[in-house]
């Protein structure tokens, strides 16, 4: 184990934003001064195993000292090492592996200024140009080209993180920049308690609202005190209101911060019913609803409960993966800032149904308003006897805890994502064994994402026959869409597996000129205007040569340049690759190289590069361990083939 320590020391606000997560050391093997040793410390080391036992601890550790200071220096790092008698070398492979982090200093206040591609398209290039003009290095501000900020319906998007201290332990106001602490949601057991509000480690955040221009931009950056607040949930759902809707229907009619005014409109009501059912009652309904995984895979979520459930090996976990990065999509983060409740009893029926009393949501880094928002309705569904110990009188014990993301699109893979709940830099891991069988620490794990995990409440409360009544045969229930990019109202939109894409953009307003349409985000795949009537279903998709993935509708008109795209959609694929295998960490490169040179030479030469991406494309498609090498090659593809785009 390399165990090497050097001689920097953490300054005395780094020292507390650790203690304030981890409580203060109890023996100088911890990390307490040397002055402060008993003289038992000098004959035995204490807590070694205790320590390694909280080496999950050290992504929250890390979020709470970038969230203090900005970046995380040497002596910090040491510090929290020490702490968790985690290998410096190890830790600081972990803290370079996220995009958020910085181990070199940096101004308190960074500016994201998202260039993915619905920002790229609504001219994302111009706003941070001016952005970068108006800002020197005397503003005190660092601007970021920033991947997709799950903000596509307020494009060009960007958003301000302030490092600081808490100085008071007021609570946020809604309208005013989002607090959220470096720890986990909730404490862990046995670690920080009792610890107030004044002087915890904080991440201050404001998203700007849209559109972004210079100005607002600038504002946000500089005048904390006067940045604009960002908009309810409902602005982005252009349908709120709709009495149909069935996942949405609560988003601007409920206050999200309430839970009385959830149970008012029919809050807990599956939940009561899952516990009449019994958790194999639960799981049959689940299965015979037909529900199919909404995070791209569509793996039948019966059966992934049923497997889990099934499995000898505890304790079981219920891992929520609403670590939504994929460029376009943001149909999470919309539900869990207008309707938090849902997702925390969602999370308690797959809990209940699949055997496991620790849930842990592992929620983006850059949704601090999401993550107040989860935070607040965790806490508020313990205090009234709906998480904890016996969640309501049942003699059921389940509590969830969160865990923040940092900048990292591969950790929603699912074995990355557990990797990096353990501490460990998020890589993905080789199947089998499979989650169901050793996921989390090992153990018998379910893992679904937001979307999928809401659509168990319909299913309990309007029973599996009414549910699977919705949508086709082969795709049931409704789906929310994410509408981004040329069309007059971007948003999160519900609609019954079968429709249409040309129903779907009606619906936004697509704007004229359309000159491709991307489903999928940058792992799907093009259509060409004339290919509207394309059913929005995971076997309608399919057989179209395309895919639905996640929900991802961007629609491009024809004043934005094809090539610029894939290049940013080749940049995006060779910056998130992880590195861990071959075939994705050089294939994403060459990739990208390829589309340089095409877009700079014609005829011939054109064509060997076109050859060389086909070549290089399939090796990323047959060897890469995960779905991201495997999909880095569709969009471009799809681009070649369908639209023609290098012709």
């Amino acid at each position: 184990m390399d165990l090497h320590f050097g001689d920097s020391k953490p300054t005395d606000e780094e020292r507390a934003a650790v203690d304030a997560l981890l409580g203060p050391p109890e023996s100088s093997w911890e990390g307490a001064a040397r002055d402060e040793m008993r003289a038992a410390d000098l004959r035995w080391a204490r807590g070694g195993r205790e320590a390694r036992d909280r080496r999950d601890l050290l992504l929250p550790g890390l979020h709470a000292l970038n969230d203090r200071v900005g970046w995380i220096s040497e002596g910090a790092l040491d510090y929290l090492c020490r702490r968790l008698t985690v290998p410096p070398a190890e830790a600081y492979g972990v803290a370079t592996f996220y995009a958020m982090f910085s181990v070199r200093p940096r101004p308190a206040t960074v500016l994201h200024v998202c260039t993915d591609l619905a920002c790229t398209a609504a001219g994302a290039p111009e706003l941070c140009a001016g952005v970068e003009a108006r800002l020197g290095p005397e503003s005190g501000v660092r601007v970021e080209r920033s991947p997709c900020l799950g903000l596509c319906e307020r494009a060009p998007a960007a958003l301000v993180i302030r490092a600081g201290e808490e100085i008071s332990a007021r609570p946020a106001l809604e309208d005013e920049a989002v607090q959220a602490d470096g720890g986990s949601g909730g404490t862990a057991p046995g670690v920080g308690k009792g610890k107030g509000r004044r002087g915890r480690a904080t991440m201050r955040a404001t998203a700007v609202c849209a559109p972004a221009t210079v100005d607002t931009t600038v504002s946000a950056a500089t005048a904390p005190e006067s940045a604009p607040a960002e908009p309810p949930p409902a602005t982005a759902v252009p349908q709120a209101g709709d009495p149909t809707l069935t996942l949405l229907k609560r988003i601007g009619t409920v206050d999200p911060a309430s839970l009385d005014d959830y149970r008012a409109h029919g809050g807990y009501t599956a939940l009561r019913r899952a516990f009449e059912l019994g958790p194999a009652g639960v799981i049959r309904e689940v299965t015979d609803s037909g529900l199919l995984g909404r995070g791209g895979a569509a793996f039948p979520t019966g059966r992934k409960w049923q497997a889990t459930a099934a499995q000898p090996d505890h304790p079981h976990y219920l891992v929520c993966n609403a670590d939504e990065s994929e460029p376009g999509t943001f149909k999470d983060r919309v539900l869990m800032e207008g309707d938090p409740y849902a997702l925390v009893e969602a999370m308690t029926i797959a809990a209940y149904a699949t055997g496991a009393h620790r849930g842990y949501l592992y929620l983006r880094g850059e949704y601090p308003r999401a993550t107040h928002r989860m935070r607040h309705a965790i806490e508020q569904a313990r205090a009234r006897g709906l998480l904890g110990d016996d969640v309501l009188g049942q003699g059921y014990a389940f509590d969830i805890e969160i865990r923040r993301g940092a900048g990292a699109y591969i950790c929603g893979e699912e074995t990355a994502l557990f990797n990096s709940i353990e501490g460990y830099r998020g890589e993905p891991r080789s199947k089998p064994p499979f989650p169901v069988e050793k996921g989390l620490f090992g153990k018998p794990t379910v893992e679904n994402n937001v979307e999928t995990l809401v659509n168990v409440l319909p299913i309990l409360t309007m029973g599996a026959p009414a549910y699977a009544a919705i949508g086709t045969g082969r795709s049931t229930g409704p789906k929310l869409f994410c509408v981004s990019g040329g069309v007059a109202r971007p948003g999160i939109y519900e609609l019954p597996f079968g429709a249409t894409l040309g129903e779907l953009l009606d619906l936004a307003g697509v704007r004229d000129g359309l000159r491709a349409v991307l489903l999928g985000g940058a792992a799907g795949g093009f259509v060409r205007p004339d290919e509207t009537d394309i059913p929005l279903t995971f076997e309608g998709t399919r057989e179209a040569g395309t895919t639905l993935g996640s929900g991802v509708v961007m629609a491009f008109d024809d004043t934005v340049p094809l090539p610029r795209l894939l290049l940013r959609i080749a940049e995006f694929f060779r910056d998130e690759s992880c590195g861990q295998c071959v075939p994705c960490r050089v294939g994403t490169v060459r990739q990208e190289e390829a589309l340089h040179r095409i877009v700079e030479r014609t005829g011939a030469a054109a064509a060997d590069d076109v050859a060389l991406l086909r070549e290089v494309g399939r090796a990323m498609r047959d060897a890469s361990i995960c779905g991201l090498g495997q999909t880095a090659w569709n969009a471009v593809e799809s681009a070649i083939d369908r639209l023609g785009a290098y012709e």
